[in-house]
């Protein structure tokens, strides 16, 4: 992947772990310095800029709950600051599903769950897109769903709805952005090893009844998302846009067999 990205500036929320920070180092071997979005945890999105710096590019990293405008304003200031108007935003910062069905969920609860999942990618894309609008246009957004955009689970509404919403933002922003030649994207994990999935990578046993479901059977790793974040990222993806792209395993295609 070396050179892909090269000298192109992408800002990733959710950078302290997981999909976000595999994408961020991805980025960095890829060519790109990188603005790292982090929640809480300063020592965790400290490792990933020491792994980013370790390839040779810079790395900022910026305390933001993307679930807040000015946060998100405060976020693309240092960027700008830093390194001058973003190239790319990968929007991978989000929670998962609290496993409460909708006649008991709390008003809360449904509102954190969209305000994180949805709401804090449209104030970012909102971010970005008048950053590159005001530095000529061009520029890629690639927004971390989930195969629950299009497949719901009991006790996840919340997330299920959010996923969806995110979806249709992608979709809406393809058709805004494309006289701007702003690509947006979709990556639909299924099951990756990431701490939404903590539960079974300490468990074996409920890791096997998981990967049963799976045809490949394996889960995924946050590498294998990133390396298709990098693609949709590059100049190689000019004509991608307005697209879900979907890597579970075969997951999403199992759905209803045996029934």
């Amino acid at each position: 992947m070396t050179g892909r990205l090269q000298d192109r500036i992408a800002i990733v929320t959710g950078a302290e772990s997981g999909i976000g920070q595999a994408t961020a180092i991805a980025f960095a071997k890829a060519g790109a310095d990188l603005v790292l979005a982090y929640l809480e945890d300063a020592d965790a999105v400290d490792e990933t800029a020491r792994a980013v710096r370790a390839t040779g590019r810079a790395a900022v990293s910026v305390q933001c709950d993307h679930t807040l405008p000015g946060d998100v304003e405060r976020l693309f200031a240092a960027a700008a600051d830093a390194f001058g108007p973003p190239d790319i935003l990968v929007s991978a910062a989000g929670r998962d599903a609290p496993g409460i069905e909708a006649a008991e969920m709390p008003d809360e609860t449904w509102e954190t769950m969209l305000r994180t999942d949805l709401f804090g990618p449209f104030l970012c894309a909102r971010a970005f897109i008048r950053a590159r609008r005001a530095a000529g246009g061009g520029g890629r957004i690639v927004n971390i769903s989930s195969v629950h955009e299009e497949i719901p689970r009991i006790g996840s509404a919340a997330y299920d709805a959010a996923k969806g919403g995110l979806r249709n933002l992608t979709r809406t922003l393809c058709l805004e952005l494309a006289p701007d030649r702003i690509a947006v994207n979709n990556i639909a994990p299924g099951m990756i090893l990431t701490a939404m999935n903590q539960a079974a990578m300490d468990d074996p046993e409920q890791l096997e009844r998981q990967v049963r479901n799976i045809p490949w059977r394996r889960p995924g790793q946050p590498e294998e998302v990133a390396h298709l974040a990098v693609y949709l990222a590059s100049p190689e993806a000019d004509y991608v846009t307005g697209q879900t792209f979907t890597i579970d395993g075969g997951l999403s295609l199992n759905v209803g067999q045996g029934a």
